[in-house]
């Protein structure tokens, strides 16, 4: 089993460890300033009774505190860690969101999947980029962009069919959420594979199919 970590490292001339309970806003800037990813805030959480519900307000929402607050979420994220943190000031409980199709696309797939796959990777000595969790038992790993168009034609000529997978390539118009975001009571999005100056580098997606499909299969 792999160990699942939230620290994020900088860069190799300024390798700050994060500090527990260090703030969103803190964390988003991080994203910007050290991994020039683009962020921007979604929903957030809201106590009534006890009982965390999203600020969308929808009682039957799938993702609380954990998707775009707004329809024009695309032209609010920002690279600009000045953007990002005046934008987390007005709302300091908003979760991080990083949009796909920018710096880099994402490859979901089953939790019990993904951590197969990551044991074939480090056993073929693979690159990896970092590697999300969600407590909705789903794990993403970022690769570079251009992943999203080529994952059918990848998948097919492995001999698989994308739609007998369950593997997902998100890329323009997409998003993931980035740790520490909560989903409800559910738990913190966290890093099975954390960001480090190692992996600022992000492998191409034609070079993690094979172990992905195949754990996918195996996982069905």
């Amino acid at each position: 089993m792999f160990h699942v970590e939230e620290t994020i490292p900088g860069t190799e001339a300024a390798q700050i460890p994060k500090q527990r309970g260090e703030s969103l806003l803190e964390t988003a800037v991080r994203y910007a300033e050290e991994r020039h990813w683009d962020v921007f805030p979604g929903t957030w959480l809201e106590a009534v009774d006890g009982v965390q519900h999203c600020s969308c307000e929808d009682a039957a929402c799938a993702a609380p505190g954990a998707h775009p607050a707004r329809a024009d979420w695309a032209t609010q994220a920002t690279g600009s860690a000045t953007v990002a943190r005046r934008m987390w000031q007005k709302q300091p409980t908003a979760s991080i969101l990083l949009p796909t199709g920018r710096t880099f696309d994402a490859i979901s797939v089953p939790e019990t999947a993904g951590f197969l796959a990551l044991a074939r990777m480090e056993r073929m000595e693979l690159t990896l980029g970092p590697v999300t969790l969600t407590p909705d038992r789903r794990m993403f790993f970022f690769v570079l962009p251009g992943a999203a168009v080529k994952m059918p034609e990848l998948v097919r000529k492995i001999g698989w069919s994308l739609s007998s997978l369950d593997l997902v390539a998100l890329g323009e118009g997409a998003y993931v959420a980035a740790p520490p975001t909560r989903y409800g009571s559910r738990g913190a999005v966290q890093w099975a594979r954390r960001p480090t100056p190692a992996n600022r580098w992000l492998p191409d997606a034609e070079e993690l199919i094979s172990p992905l499909a195949y754990a996918c299969g195996r996982d069905r």
